[in-house]
């Protein structure tokens, strides 16, 4: 699976994205330094996703970004999608030609079809998830770790 850091740290900035957007427009600096993702690679992945519609940008004093559609509506494919990531197990690359044009035993190798099954069944379960899905899940872990410290203070 060749699912670099290009598409982990969109994935990742989205959720930070989404987390506060309610606030207003969050700003690329703001995610880059929570996230510790350079804000010059930031600025080229929220290129890609606000030409892709899935993030919109707000100038100005105040400005930044917020989600296009509603986060239901974004699944992690669109994102990684989106960020040009590809998302393909085969050595290949989906061609069907896994030794190159010129070796002599055919075009596909013995595995080809393994890792074409594993591109599909991994495009359907990026699919599956959606951007609230990851944001509801971060807030799940946000709520239990503030309950272990409320808890700490208490017994002390």
């Amino acid at each position: 699976m060749r699912l670099t850091t290009k598409g982990r740290f969109a994935v990742t900035a989205m959720i930070d994205l989404a987390l506060r957007q309610d606030k207003g427009p969050v700003t690329l600096a703001g995610i880059s330094q929570r996230q510790e993702i350079s804000l010059s690679y930031l600025e080229q992945l929220f290129g890609k996703l606000r030409r892709h519609e899935i993030v919109e940008s707000v100038r100005g004093p105040g400005g930044g970004y917020h989600l296009a559609r509603r986060p239901e509506e974004v699944t992690v494919a669109d994102i990684i999608i989106a960020v040009d990531e590809p998302l393909d197990a085969t050595q290949c690359g989906g061609k069907e030609n896994c030794h190159g044009q010129t070796h002599e035993t055919g075009a596909r190798c013995m595995t080809h079809d393994l890792w074409a099954t594993l591109n599909a069944k991994m495009v359907d379960y990026l699919d599956s998830v959606t951007l609230k899905d990851l944001v509801d899940q971060q807030r799940q872990r946000m709520n239990e770790q503030n309950v272990v410290v409320v808890h700490r203070h208490a017994a002390a």
